[in-house]
C-alpha cells in the first residue's frame, strides 16, 4: 500500500487482468520457494512508526503535505490522513548493537520531525490513538491526496454495496457509531517491526509470531481512549479490523489475526490471498512477472496482525520478511525499540525450539489469547504453552524475557546491550505500567479533559524516558 497508482476508478477488465498476473506471479512465488530460491543471510530487522501531526491545542493537524515537502527526508512519507505521517528505519543485521542503532536513526529522525512540525506551529506525537481526535476529523476532506487513498475507499464500499461501516467496541465503555468511509482507518497508529529470515524456517517464524501477538499487545497497549470513551486497553486491534471490513467471517477479514497457522510453508498465505481476497487495487504495471509487482501490491492491501512480505536484495535476490504489526506506537523512543528487542529475542528462540511451538499451542488459544490481551492489556489470563492459563504479566517475565535474552544472544547481540533494553522491558511489567495503564492513571486523577491527558502525555514524550518511569502527579 506505499505504491502510489494512476487513478482511483477501475473497469472490469483491469480486475479481469490484474487477476490473471496476480495468478502467474503467484505460481512464480510459489516455485521460487520450492526451488529455494530465496536469499540467504544473518536476521535483518527494521520497523515502521505511524505519527500525529498536532497543533497547539493538541488536536490533529492537516500540515503532512507541507511537512513533508519541507522535511524532504525519503524515511517519512505520507499516510492516509493528512495529520498521519509513517516513519521507516533503515535495515540493519541483527547482530553487536543494532538497537542501539536503531534508537538513534529514530531519535533523529523524530528530532527532525519536530524542527519541521514547528514551523507550522504543531508537533508529533507517537500514541495509538490520539485522545483529542474527533469523529469529524475522519472524512475524506483529510484524506491524503494520493490516488491509492481515494481507490482504496471506493473499492471498501463497492464491495459493501455502499453500507456504511459499523463499528462497535464494548470494553469498560460502549461505541456504537456508523461511518461512511475508511478513514477511521486512521485513527490507528502503529509500530510495526520487521525481522527478514530465512524463507525455509518462515513457518517457524510465522508462527511463533502469532503466538507472540497477546504478551507482545499487552506489552505496548497504548490506546485505551476513543472519542472520550475508555474501551480496550489496545482499542486501536478492534477499531482496525472494523474500518475496512468488507464482509462479518473471518474468511472475508483484511484485517486479521488469521484462521490458522501455516503448516509447511508462509507461501500458504499468498495463495490464500489469491483464493480468498478480492482485488481492491487493480492498477496494472508494466513490469516483469520476475518483480512480483501485482502479488506485493495485492498484500499491501490483507493487513494480517502478522504480514508476510516478499522484497529483493540489491542483487535481485528475493527474500521473506515478517512484519509483527499488533504493537501500538509510542510512548517513548526507548520504549518502541525495548518492544523490538523482545520481538525479535523472543520469536528467534521460540522459531529454533526442537518442537514447533504451534504443536504446543491450538490456534484457537493463540487467537483468543490475542483478542483477551487487546482487551485487558497488562491485566490480561492467557492460556500459553504448558496448557495453563497464566496471568501476562508472569508469561512475559517468567518465561519469555529469559528467552528474548537467549534470543538476542544467539544473533549475536552484545550481552550489554541485550540486557540495556530487555531492562526495559523487565521493569514496565514489574510496574505493570504501559501507555494505556498510564493514560487511565491520569484520567482518573484529574478527569477525563483529553486535551489535558494529551498535554501531559507529549511533555513526558519530549523527555524520553520509558513510559514506566512516568508520573501522573
Amino acid at each position: 500500500m506505499g505504491q502510489e497508482i494512476a487513478g482511483s476508478h477501475f473497469e472490469e477488465r483491469d480486475f479481469v487482468e490484474f487477476r490473471a498476473r496476480l495468478q502467474r506471479e503467484t505460481a512464480l512465488l510459489e516455485r521460487w520457494f520450492d526451488e529455494g530460491r530465496f536469499a540467504l543471510g544473518p536476521p535483518v530487522g527494521g520497523f515502521e512508526v505511524e505519527a500525529w501531526l498536532v497543533d497547539s491545542a493538541t488536536r490533529p493537524a492537516n500540515v503532512n503535505e507541507w511537512f513533508l515537502d519541507r522535511l524532504n527526508s525519503p524515511l517519512v512519507v505520507p499516510e492516509l490522513a493528512t495529520f498521519n505521517v509513517e516513519i521507516n528505519s533503515s535495515p540493519v543485521i541483527l547482530t553487536g548493537q543494532p538497537l542501539s542503532a536503531m534508537a538513534e536513526e529514530l531519535k533523529e529522525t523524530l528530532g527532525g520531525c519536530q524542527r519541521v512540525a514547528a514551523e507550522y506551529g504543531a508537533s508529533l506525537a507517537t500514541i495509538g490513538i490520539l485522545p483529542t481526535a474527533r469523529v469529524e476529523d475522519f472524512t475524506l476532506a483529510n484524506m491524503s491526496p494520493m490516488q491509492r487513498y481515494r481507490a482504496l475507499n471506493e473499492q471498501v464500499f463497492r464491495l459493501r454495496q455502499g453500507r456504511p461501516l459499523r463499528f462497535e467496541i464494548k470494553g469498560r465503555d460502549r461505541l456504537q457509531i456508523e461511518h461512511s468511509d475508511v478513514m477511521l482507518e486512521a485513527a490507528a497508529t502503529s509500530f510495526q517491526i520487521h525481522i527478514k529470515v530465512d524463507a525455509a524456517a518462515g513457518p517457524g517464524y510465522y508462527n511463533a509470531s502469532k503466538i507472540l501477538s497477546a504478551p507482545m499487545v499487552a506489552l505496548g497497549a497504548n490506546s485505551p481512549f476513543l472519542f472520550g470513551r475508555d474501551l480496550w486497553a489496545e482499542t486501536r486491534i478492534p477499531l482496525f479490523e472494523q474500518a475496512v471490513a468488507v464482509g462479518a467471517s473471518d474468511l472475508s477479514k483484511r484485517v486479521t489475526l488469521g484462521i490458522r497457522y501455516v503448516d509447511r510453508s508462509v507461501m500458504e498465505c499468498f495463495t490464500a490471498n489469491l483464493n480468498r481476497f478480492p482485488i481492491l487495487l487493480p492498477r496494472l504495471m508494466d513490469e516483469p512477472t520476475e518483480n512480483l509487482a501485482h502479488l506485493r501490491l495485492h498484500n499491501g492491501t490483507i493487513w494480517r496482525w502478522n504480514r508476510p512480505l516478499i522484497g529483493f536484495d540489491p542483487d535481485g535476490a528475493p527474500h521473506l520478511r515478517i512484519e509483527h504489526r499488533v504493537v501500538s506506537a509510542g510512548p517513548s523512543v526507548a520504549d518502541m525499540i525495548a518492544n523490538a528487542a523482545m520481538y525479535y529475542g523472543c520469536v528467534v528462540s521460540l522459531a529454533r525450539q526442537p518442537e514447533p511451538v504451534e504443536r504446543l499451542m491450538p490456534f484457537e488459544r493463540a487467537h483468543s489469547n490475542f483478542y483477551a490481551a487487546a482487551r485487558d492489556g497488562l491485566d490480561a489470563q492467557i492460556f500459553w504453552l504448558n496448557g495453563r492459563m497464566m496471568g501476562v504479566r508472569r508469561v512475559i517475565s517468567d518465561i519469555l524475557l529469559p528467552l528474548a535474552r537467549d534470543g538476542l544472544l544467539a544473533l549475536g547481540i552484545d550481552a550489554q546491550e541485550a540486557e540495556h533494553w530487555l531492562e526495559i522491558v523487565g521493569a514496565r511489567v514489574a510496574s505493570g505500567q504501559n501507555g494505556a495503564v498510564w493514560q487511565r492513571a491520569f484520567v482518573e486523577r484529574y478527569g477525563a479533559d483529553m486535551e489535558d491527558l494529551t498535554l501531559a502525555y507529549l511533555a513526558n514524550q519530549a523527555g524520553g524516558a520509558p513510559v514506566h518511569t512516568w508520573q501522573v502527579g
